[in-house]
Parts: C-alpha cells; sequence; structure tokens
C-alpha cells in the first residue's frame, strides 16, 4: 500500500474514480430532467481534482511550482462553483421577492 502513495497511483485510482461519478451523475440528470447542470456538476468536481493533482504532484517530489499552480486552479474552481450555487439560489432582480425574506 505503501507504493501506491509513493508511486501517486492511489490519487490515479480516486481520478478514475470522480470521472465515473461525473458520467453518472451527467447520465442521472439526462434520465431524470433533474439535478445540477453538466457545467456545474463539471465545475465542482474540477476544484477537488485539482487538490488531487497538487496532492500527487507532492507525493512524487514534483516542483512546488505545479503545486501552486494546481492549488490555485482549485481556488478558482472553488470561488466559481460557489458562484454557481449563489446565482441559483438568489432570487432574480424585481421578482417581487424582499431580500432577506424581509418586509421591504
Amino acid at each position: 500500500m505503501e507504493s501506491w502513495f509513493a508511486s501517486g497511483r492511489i490519487i490515479d485510482v480516486i481520478i478514475a474514480l470522480m470521472a465515473l461519478e461525473a458520467v453518472a451523475l451527467v447520465l442521472l440528470r439526462r434520465r431524470t430532467a433533474g439535478g445540477p447542470a453538466p457545467v456545474e456538476i463539471i465545475v465542482s468536481l474540477l476544484a477537488g481534482f485539482c487538490l488531487l493533482i497538487a496532492l500527487r504532484v507532492a507525493l512524487t517530489d514534483g516542483r512546488w511550482e505545479i503545486v501552486a499552480a494546481a492549488l490555485a486552479a482549485s481556488l478558482a474552481a472553488h470561488l466559481t462553483d460557489l458562484r454557481l450555487r449563489w446565482m441559483r439560489t438568489t432570487p432574480a432582480a424585481g421578482s417581487g421577492a424582499a431580500p432577506h425574506g424581509g418586509a421591504g
């Protein structure tokens, strides 16, 4: 098991499982016509993917610049994911909904 971590193979397995998860979620959405849009699924998984790349590079004694770039990409994906979620749950302007649930 130690060799799986030292070589980064464990990360490869996790990334493969994440790819299967993405495909399953997109197929489930297509079948049920519900759930997050494919772009939301991909952006959400991208943040974790970038963290895994950073971990894999660090485990295999890769360059620190690649670790830093992967961490920065993970942050960008995370912030994009938050923005997509926020936009989906915020009432549209002019919809008559009072902000913060108050009565105007």
